[in-house]
């Protein structure tokens, strides 16, 4: 962003005021603590699970956690307690292969209609399949413990309204890739983008089904985008 006359503006209201200019070169803002960095960095990888599992929760999340032998049995249970209905998949077959699924789906789409997401589909045919699936699972990026929040990239094999538009939602993640807080997260994607490792529009920061306690201070979960979540955390270590 272009910011015109700014020199001559802050002249002028150092003049006005009285005071001289503060020089950021002359005068750098240094941190009085490393707050942002150093809270939760102490905990445990057991402390980081529990912490997650409990602020997750706290938002009215399901939270579960499996080992991946283990994964497809935990995931026939969840679709088997949702019920029919159309289910949407990512197109991400690194991460299918990661996790050992192509199996799974293999059966799963023999049972009810699956549906993916369609990179090379345009967006109106995308955003229609997202709408009408009753359920979607997917793959989340990192898991914050501070805050019960799973980071997901938009990517041409999981596109934004993949999350947010299926009845129901499932979010597959690493129990290493449970962090602290945002500012881990945010330094790992500044890295990745500066890199070009991560191509990405926009990275998707989800806490939760959506709460809302507008009316009367009921709260009402799901009123926007999914009625519910769940975070599947598969042991990796």
């Amino acid at each position: 962003m272009t910011i015109y006359n700014r020199e001559a503006f802050l002249d002028h209201l150092s003049e006005r005021l009285g005071t001289p200019r503060h020089q950021v070169d002359k005068e750098p803002f240094i941190h009085r603590n490393q707050l942002p960095e150093e809270t939760l960095a102490d905990l445990s990888s057991d402390e980081l699970l529990d912490l997650a599992k409990s602020t997750s929760e706290a938002l009215h999340v399901t939270f579960q956690v499996t080992d991946q032998t283990a994964l497809p049995a935990v995931l026939d249970e969840y679709l088997k307690r949702i019920g029919a209905g159309q289910l949407i998949l990512p197109t991400e077959p690194d991460q299918v292969a990661d996790y050992n699924l192509q199996g799974w789906i293999d059966t799963v789409a023999k049972e009810r209609t699956v549906k993916y997401w369609d990179p090379k589909a345009d967006r109106d045919t995308n955003l229609t399949t997202s709408q009408d699936s009753m359920v979607a699972i997917g793959f989340g990026d990192y898991l914050l413990a501070e805050s019960g929040t799973i980071t997901v990239p938009t990517t041409p094999g999981q596109g934004r309204a993949f999350n947010f538009l299926p009845t129901h939602y499932l979010s597959i993640v690493k129990r290493s890739h449970i962090l602290p807080r945002s500012t881990q997260v945010t330094k790992i994607y500044d890295d990745k983008i500066k890199s070009g490792e991560l191509v990405t529009s926009n990275i998707n920061y989800i806490s939760g089904p959506s709460n809302s306690g507008d009316i009367e201070m009921v709260l009402i979960v799901g009123v926007h985008g999914p009625l519910d979540m769940t975070y599947v955390v598969v042991n990796d270590r």
